[in-house]
């Protein structure tokens, strides 16, 4: 696909590439990684001002997304990705393999800079969500400044920089510049900036900021960062798709892939598929790609987290910012919930009108709902602007009008739906059908024949 960049996009890779620091704040949807890899393509294979580069992400981001970005380009075709995560000798084997961009999470920071110290390989670093490395105390941020100055370039990408106030800044403007602009200590930060809140005698709990400071920071800052928000830039469309790629591990995808294969080849035992058969299997596999199936009892079998690791990541991503979560099955929503009782954010299922005010009224973090039950007539477009589809149903029009209880008159932000797509599972194709422009029950029934004849071919060679 040819790449065709926004006026800012093109504004935001060129500072990538003229200038050697950058933090690139820009609000999701807004196409950061694309803009990072346009950037490393221009240096690595047109200026030659670099030769490896680290990415560092959320673990289900660097398994996934950094190399299905790449493959979606053309002019990306070059770049060559290889990610290092998993048990110590696949990493150490990843960073012996010929490459242009490592990918790791966020977890081996640490490891990484002690197994490299002395011979560390990377002059460009890109930190995508910048602000996990706000805490100056944090285990990844002290490694990271030992090896510091053997980076040349370094670029950090978040959404919102400041998640819990403008204390959360200094430790990522001091890997951006090494204190040059906030200070080498972030005690002193602390003092130029800010003044005592709550206390205890001598004892402070926590800090506000003096005024004016806000005015002066961002001051300081203005030369080596660039802040951009969805609604600032009218040329977006109005409503934007992002899919969110879910890698199964190893033994979630073999799992997966038999449990596929039985049902498949019992469906095809019958002889006859029609759409009622085709969909009553497409939701087994939905529901096997999103991480659990109902047995004949109703009784709930986890396959894998790896779907809810990946939602997790993406609600670390928003924030604080509200989301709208559309769940497909029972079992999804109970899971979800579980994953999120520890959060400290602001939860509920959406079963009443006073659900309804409280959301619009932005007294609610995540709000989760089913599609079939709020996909029509409800005003939700005060309460946020962001759509998580956990799993995908495959009514196109239950799809379309579950995105208009956001995208509707009364919205003042851009609207912005995530999808979490398992990669090689139903998801992808359930996905495509929902994108087509034909009809959408040919469609998952030729994808599913597609599946069908994989598993006989299989079975024709004994394997």
């Amino acid at each position: 696909m040819e790449f065709k960049p926004h006026g800012y996009q093109q504004y935001c890779i060129d500072r990538m590439i003229s200038d050697d620091k950058l933090g690139l704040m820009l609000d999701m949807g807004l196409g950061k990684t694309v803009i990072t890899l346009s950037a490393i393509a221009d240096l690595k294979y047109n200026r030659f001002l670099v030769n490896k580069v680290l990415v560092i992400a959320p673990k289900k981001v660097a398994e996934a997304t950094w190399s299905k970005e790449a493959e979606k380009w053309n002019h990306l075709s070059l770049l060559k990705i290889v990610p290092v995560l998993g048990p110590l000798q696949k990493r150490i084997k990843s960073l012996n393999t010929p490459g242009d961009i490592f990918v790791i999470n966020r977890g081996n920071v640490v490891w990484l800079v002690e197994y490299t110290r002395n011979s560390w390989p990377f002059d460009m670093v890109v930190i995508d969500e910048f602000s996990s490395f706000k805490s100056h105390q944090a285990k990844r941020f002290k490694a990271l400044t030992w090896v510091r100055n053997h980076i040349k370039r370094f670029v950090g990408l978040t959404g919102t920089p400041t998640p819990n106030g403008l204390m959360d800044l200094w430790a990522q403007i001091y890997l951006l510049d090494q204190g040059e602009r906030l200070g080498k200590y972030i005690s002193h930060y602390r003092e130029r900036y800010f003044d005592p809140d709550q206390r205890n005698r001598e004892r402070i709990f926590s800090y506000m900021p003096k005024i004016g400071a806000e005015e002066s920071i961002y001051k300081k800052i203005s030369d080596i960062c660039i802040s951009m928000k969805a609604e600032d830039y009218l040329q977006l469309p109005d409503i934007t798709y992002n899919t969110v790629p879910v890698i199964l591990d190893n033994k979630a995808m073999k799992d997966y892939e038999e449990l596929e294969r039985q049902m498949i080849l019992q469906l095809d035992d019958s002889k006859t598929i029609d759409v009622t058969s085709a969909a009553a299997l497409s939701n087994k596999l939905l529901q096997l790609a999103n991480g659990a199936i109902y047995d004949e009892n109703r009784e709930v079998h986890e396959i894998h987290k790896c779907k809810i690791e990946a939602f997790l990541e993406l609600i670390e991503k928003l924030n604080g910012k509200s989301a709208l979560v559309f769940y497909n099955f029972q079992h999804d929503l109970d899971r979800i919930l579980e994953a999120l009782k520890n959060s400290n954010l602001r939860i509920r299922v959406l079963k009443t009108v006073e659900d309804q005010d409280a959301w619009n009224k932005g007294e609610i973090d995540i709000l989760l709902t089913h599609p079939a039950s709020s996909a029509y007539g409800l005003n939700l477009q005060e309460g946020g602007n962001h759509v998580i589809w956990f799993g995908l149903n495959w009514s196109l029009e239950l799809y379309r009008q579950a995105n208009k209880r956001l995208h509707r008159q009364g919205q003042k932000e851009k609207v912005i739906v995530h999808h979490l797509i398992v990669q090689n599972t139903r998801d992808e194709d359930v996905m495509k059908a929902l994108n087509s422009k034909g009809d959408i029950q040919d469609a998952l029934l030729e994808s599913l024949k597609v599946r069908i004849e994989k598993y006989k071919a299989v079975q024709r060679n004994g394997r």
